[in-house]
């Protein structure tokens, strides 16, 4: 194994170029969409189709002044957003874009992206706690109740994944599905085991959903819900307080569709065997997901928060646990089988 320390320091820095990058025309490609999804133009006079809009929205948050509010939590109130960035971040370490393209084999990857995405929610806490605003501190108690609720039933699916994988590492799961698109755990297709074709479909609609809402994503972004809590959390920040928490937000959506493609997808596999795997099919399959976020976004309208947590708590979580005692029993039966 190449113990080099180089070799993380230029993956780590060629992850923030991509995140940087992301999160920046991300907010480009979700206005655009909105637009044609409503039937209107979207971004058009800052370059060409308006593509350097997100250029000239970075310059303006980062030379206006970041005004702290009367009132708040001085440093509470600075870390927050920082806070909301760096999981993130560091999440990308764990994502192998192909069986080369990695910083390193980490055999726990599963848990330490888990373990980074609940350091993500307390920067929301944190920031609807240090605002000292009623709206914000709504929007941090809806934040939590959301995160424990859908990551419950996030986690038990992806329990099922490992019992099928035997493996925690991502890479390892992703080899696991090569050879073509039958091989994916998403389909269902004859020769897989029975646990992998009756239940991986459902517990990747699980999953997706749980993703959707773990990324405080419309129809399940109760934490901002605009029409009710002005900016929810993000209501006291202006500059790059608000710029921080907003990629934060955009980067979390680029985690949550890697960690779908490694799971489901097969990861950098390509769909037919005569054609070579690589980063292209991994960045492929990411992007069509980060556009079924946005479509779904300015698809369905907000729901109530009441109705957010019954879906989980009396939905997502008793089918997950069922699939989860599924899945353990086909695979005793086919292990008794053999």
């Amino acid at each position: 194994m190449d113990t080099s320390i180089w070799r993380p320091i230029l993956y780590l820095i060629g992850v923030m170029a991509f995140a940087g990058v992301n999160a920046a025309w991300l907010g480009w490609c979700e206005r655009k969409g909105a637009g044609h999804i409503q039937r209107r133009i979207g971004p058009k006079e800052v370059g060409p189709f308006g593509l350097l809009q997100p250029l000239a929205d970075g310059i303006k948050l980062m030379t206006k002044q970041l005004l702290v509010p009367q009132g708040v939590d001085g440093i509470l109130f600075r870390v927050a957003p920082v806070l909301a960035m760096i999981p993130a971040i560091t999440s990308m370490v764990a994502i192998p874009f192909s069986a080369t393209v990695h910083a390193r084999p980490i055999e726990l990857s599963v848990l330490l992206i888990f373990a980074l995405a609940s350091i993500g929610m307390m920067a929301i806490l944190l920031g609807g706690w240090a605002s000292n605003n009623k709206y914000s501190l709504i929007s941090a108690a809806r934040s939590v109740s959301q995160n424990v609720a859908y990551e419950i039933p996030m986690l038990v699916t992806v329990i099922t994944i490992v019992m099928l994988s035997g493996s925690m590492n991502l890479e390892e799961i992703a080899l696991q599905q090569q050879g073509g698109f039958w091989n994916w755990y998403i389909f269902p297709i004859a020769g897989q085991s029975i646990a992998q074709a009756v239940i991986m479909p459902i517990s990747f609609l699980i999953f997706f959903t749980c993703s959707v809402a773990e990324t405080n994503r419309a129809p399940f972004d109760m934490a901002e819900a605009e029409s009710e809590l002005v900016a929810g959390h993000m209501t006291e920040y202006g500059s790059m307080g608000f710029g921080l928490f907003m990629m934060g937000e955009y980067l979390n959506i680029v985690v949550g569709a890697c960690l779908t493609a490694v799971l489901f997808f097969g990861g950098w596999d390509s769909p037919l065997p005569f054609i070579p795997s690589g980063v292209l099919w991994f960045v492929l399959k990411i992007y069509l997901l980060i556009f079924i976020f946005i479509w779904i976004r300015w698809t369905y309208p907000r729901t109530q928060i009441y109705k957010l947590l019954n879906l989980s708590w009396k939905i997502l979580i008793p089918f997950s646990l069922a699939i989860l005692l599924l899945t353990a029993v086909f695979i005793k039966i086919e292990g008794i089988l053999i």
